[in-house]
């Protein structure tokens, strides 16, 4: 019988980091050298980080001894294996964890669905001949298990293990880690998922995360977009209004309008003011209306064509368009003075005849709002005609000013901090 745990079909043998730290380290005559205070395992490019030593508190000073000289983790104590104990000092070194200390407890990022998960327990294995954090619990088992008498702690069955290769821990606490949330990584997530995971962390933990998917702007711009404005406002707070205006850049004319809108008023201008001058127009111009009516919820960005332009035209004009994805479900068209006279699908332009115009396939007097219409009457247009982008029309001249998205006009309906109430988080956490 072996002194850890072998986790249920994975053939290992694997001790929880709780049953390490705390217990004594004897030597092979069972006589007490110290106390464990920690376990050190290397962060690297790695599925499995290696466990390189302990942390042992020896007559009040904290000493580094090397995984090599651990002879076994037994119930109630370790086994030391050597002639004598190194005497210098603890150090750690970059890119060194503590597992107690700086992991355990805490958040990590499981990419495999894109949520936080608690560390209750960090697990260790034996792989070869060399212990492994092979992954966490993020149930609630390790937390009743601590409860439990020493002798039992040990042998009750491991929870659900999250595999340390889909994790990635928070480290901005430690100043000598010198990790980072690896970009990549965050490349398979939606950006509404890792809206979702900044908004569960902590202050810290979701600058941690801007951070990391700072290393493209586009992405920054995305993640910022799908945050609720309390944490919009949290991160902007902690910029100056160069770096603000900077990411306003990058977001959609309206939701960056928004964002202007809620900051403290004496930030307003000046980041206004440090906008590119089209960004700045685009701004500028949804600023005069209110928030919540068809020309507060617009977006100035969207394909509009004259109606002589050729269809595989119009469908280049889609490709290379700046646009949000959502608006460019409706090409638009307009007679020479820039009047609105018709509009298509971009299904309906894709099956058409590339070398025909424009005019040949457009439905005309397309359904609209105007910009002074409120949020009521707004939705209600989309829903009676079944529209997912609708065009804001200039009363007066019949000119386009932008269009509405269903998107914008769900985010209004649904009741503040849904996405928080409605998640799929698992139970376990």
């Amino acid at each position: 019988m072996t002194n850890e745990e072998t986790a249920p079909g994975m053939g290992l043998e694997i001790v929880h980091v709780s049953n390490i730290i705390k217990r004594p380290l004897v030597d092979e005559a069972g006589e007490r050298l110290g106390r464990v205070q920690d376990i050190v395992a290397r962060m690297r490019d790695a599925p499995h980080p290696p466990v390189v030593g302990l942390v042992v508190k020896v007559e009040g000073r904290d000493l580094f001894v090397r995984i090599s000289k651990i002879g076994s983790f037994d119930p109630g104590h370790i086994h030391f294996d050597g002639k004598r104990v190194d005497l210098r000092r603890f150090e750690r070194r970059p890119g060194e964890l503590l597992l107690g200390q700086d992991l355990l407890a805490r958040h990590l990022i499981n990419f495999v669905g894109g949520r936080l998960v608690r560390a209750n327990e960090i697990e260790l294995a034996k792989v070869d001949g060399t212990w492994e954090v092979i992954g966490v619990d993020p149930s609630s088992r390790p937390v009743l298990r601590r409860l439990m008498p020493h002798r039992l702690r040990w042998r009750t069955d491991i929870g659900s293990i999250v595999d340390w290769a889909s994790v990635e821990p928070f480290v901005a606490h430690v100043p000598t880690a010198r990790l980072h949330i690896p970009y990549r990584k965050f490349k398979k997530l939606h950006p509404a998922q890792i809206a979702d995971l900044v908004e569960a962390a902590s202050h810290e933990e979701g600058e941690e995360i801007i951070e990391a998917v700072g290393e493209d702007r586009e992405l920054e711009a995305d993640v910022f977009e799908e945050l609720d404005v309390e944490h919009q406002l949290e991160f902007i707070r902690t910029r100056s209004d160069t770096e603000a205006a900077r990411l306003l850049t990058s977001m959609a004319p309206d939701d960056a309008a928004d964002l202007i809108t809620a900051v403290d008023q004496e930030r307003r201008l000046p980041i206004l003011n440090a906008l590119p001058d089209p960004q700045q127009r685009k701004v500028r111009s949804l600023l005069n209306y209110h928030p919540e009516t068809a020309g507060g919820l617009m977006t100035t960005d969207f394909v509009g064509l004259p109606r002589e332009t050729r269809i595989a035209d119009a469908l280049d004009a889609v490709r290379n368009s700046t646009a949000p994805p959502e608006a460019l479900h409706v090409v638009f068209a307009n007679d020479g003075g820039g009047h609105m006279v018709g509009w298509v699908s971009l299904i309906a332009l894709l099956r058409a005849d590339p070398t025909a115009q424009l005019e040949s396939v457009i439905s005309g007097d397309p359904p609209h709002v105007h910009p002074d219409w409120d949020l009521g009457a707004t939705v209600r247009q989309m829903s009676d005609f079944n529209l997912t982008v609708a065009p804001v029309v200039d009363a007066e001249h019949d000119k386009i000013l932008g269009v509405v998205t269903v998107d914008d006009v769900l985010e209004l309906l649904l009741p503040s901090g849904w996405r928080r109430d409605f998640g799929t988080a698992s139970p376990e956490e």
